[in-house]
């Protein structure tokens, strides 16, 4: 099942490359200047504050992406996740790579693969267990998006739930962007 899921995820990844390169093969073939390059690249992200009994999460995710055309836009982002649960502390950060596709001004379909560093430590009995690794996430997802600002649904279809620092697979997103 795992070895199903992770060739599943690479193709799903080769075929969102091989569309987005086939899709711009004429717009590769028109010479761009320096300057306009930076008129199609905009930048957002996301910031994040939570606080309960004895907990507290913080996290900004800055983000950039490059308009390709109208319909089609690619990107890049960091991440950063602080949070602290009684003795319990998590911290995570990583980058992501993401692709943008309005089928429709108002539609938007989404991919981002992120990668994450996670560093938790468990205060159990006076003592500490620490629990480090590299987690995975292909996020497919859909919104409704009114230019600048995109709000919608999306599903880690590498989500395991002992190693995820997301509750569940499936989220709600806002994207901003200027």
């Amino acid at each position: 099942m795992r070895k199903n899921k992770h060739f599943l995820s690479k193709l799903l990844i080769i075929s969102i490359l091989i569309t987005a390169f086939a899709s711009n093969t004429t717009i590769a073939q028109v010479s761009t200047s320096y300057s306009n390059f930076w008129e199609k690249v905009q930048f957002g992200g996301g910031l994040g504050i939570g606080f309960g009994n004895d907990s507290f999460n913080a996290s900004v995710s800055p983000s950039a992406i490059y308009q390709v055309n109208p319909m089609f836009a690619v990107g890049t982002g960091l991440n950063f996740n602080y949070s602290k649960f009684g003795d319990h502390k998590l911290t995570a950060y990583g980058a992501s790579a993401l692709t943008l596709f309005n089928i429709v001004p108002a539609i938007q379909l989404s991919a981002e693969f992120e990668q994450m560093r996670i560093n938790r430590d468990f205060g159990i009995n006076g003592s500490t267990i620490e629990d480090n690794y590299w987690n995975s996430a292909l996020f497919l997802g859909i919104g409704y998006s009114n230019q600048n600002v995109t709000f919608g649904i999306r599903y880690d279809v590498l989500y395991d739930d002992e190693k995820s620092i997301y509750a569940d697979a499936l989220m709600p997103f806002v994207r901003v962007y200027f």
